[in-house]
Parts: structure tokens; sequence; C-alpha cells
């Protein structure tokens, strides 16, 4: 069973920062896009940074120029830096791989960003 282990997730200040984790086998890390995704309550999960195994990045236009996602491949790791965060970035963040075959998502991890 291949297994998405996410971490990092807690509450914060407005203007603070997380950076969360997410782990995988080398075998899925290899060769997948590694993309963090978000829901926040009563709203739909959507994408917020992705990077190929190339290291090619894309971002959702909410977060660009405050989030940065990064790969460690020596890690097999994705992580997502957070910064000046906002409530509206409260939310459940999902790690997922993708390959040529196959989808596999983390059990996510929540971020709440509160006074």
């Amino acid at each position: 069973q291949v297994q998405l282990v996410e971490s990092g997730g807690g509450l914060v200040q407005p203007g603070g920062s997380l950076k969360l984790s997410c782990a995988t086998s080398r075998f899925i890390f290899t060769t997948a896009t590694m993309t963090w995704y978000r829901q926040a309550p009563g709203k739909q999960r959507e994408l917020v940074a992705a990077v190929t195994s190339g290291g090619t990045t894309n971002y959702a236009d909410s977060v660009k120029g405050r989030f940065t996602i990064s790969r460690d491949n020596a890690k097999n790791t994705v992580y997502l830096q957070m910064n000046s965060l906002t409530p509206e970035d409260t939310a459940i963040y999902y790690c997922n791989a993708r390959t040529v075959r196959n989808s596999y998502w983390g059990q996510g991890t929540q971020a709440t960003v509160s006074s």
C-alpha cells in the first residue's frame, strides 16, 4: 500500500508561516508530479501548487508570491513553504503523487490561520 505521510500543519497567526512536508517511497517519488491541494470548510478541493519530476512548478493565483513548493529527491519529500498566511488559507492540505498509471493521496494536514 502506497503511503504519503504529511506533516507540518498547525495553528499560526495571520502573517505567519508554516512549512508542510509530504514523504513517500522512492519508487513513486522519482517519476511523480507532486501536488498540494487544499479544502476549506464548505468549499471544493483546489490545487495549491505542483512540481513535476523535472522540477517545473505551478501555483494557484491566490498563493503566488507567498507559497513555494520544492522537492528533495534524496529524501523523497515534497515541501510547501507558506508565508504571509491569511485566514483564507485555513484548510486541510492534501498531498498528491501522480504517476502515469496511478494517483495517490495523503491523509491531509490541517493548517489554521487565526489570531
